[in-house]
């Protein structure tokens, strides 16, 4: 399964759907974030006063995560009004045009699970879904996407800017560098 997945051409073209719709979902938030206006200070605020419990013990259920907003996030609601919007944007463009595809649903995959985190379930799971079937198709994600051609000239890059000629780095091989 997992063959066809990442190899047959009809699994790239259902990726490729699937990369459109959940692209169009990120750029079109990330788009109204930027257009309208941003700021998280009240999702934020109620994240770390009324963080995800535990309806057995009361317990925060992501404790790390709320310090996390309350000593960071919160201090630099800034940066985060900045990088919410754009991050959302550049997620659903990268889907879309199949560019860097793996790492825009990374992102995206990323994002989701901090929502959820703070407590908001909305498109997420659903969203969370859809954007691991689209990991899971590595490289074929982005076969009828930019990542055609854009992948073998950054590949072809790496190695160049580190002299490695026959080590994949980006598929975790390694090989001791080039002697003279």
């Amino acid at each position: 399964m997992m063959k066809f997945w990442r190899e047959n051409r009809y699994a790239a073209g259902a990726v490729l759907l699937l990369r459109l719709y959940i692209g169009w979902l990120w750029l079109e938030a990330g788009w109204h974030k930027l257009v309208d206006g941003f700021d998280a200070t009240g999702f934020l605020t109620r994240a770390v006063e009324n963080p995800v419990v535990d309806k057995a013990t009361g317990a925060a259920v992501y404790p790390t995560y709320t310090a996390f907003i309350k000593h960071f996030a919160l201090p630099n609601v800034k940066l985060i009004n900045f990088l919410v919007p754009v991050g959302e944007f550049l997620i659903g463009l990268g889907l879309i045009l199949g560019a860097l595809t793996l790492a825009a649903t990374f992102f995206g995959l990323m994002l989701n699970f901090l929502f959820l985190f703070a407590g908001t379930v909305s498109t997420n799971p659903w969203m969370i879904l859809l954007g691991a079937l689209i990991f899971i198709a590595g490289a074929n994600a982005g076969a009828f996407g930019l990542d055609r051609w854009l992948m073998p000239l950054l590949k072809a890059g790496w190695r160049k800017l580190f002299g490695r000629k026959g080590a994949d780095v980006v598929g975790g091989g390694t090989t001791a560098p080039k002697t003279v």
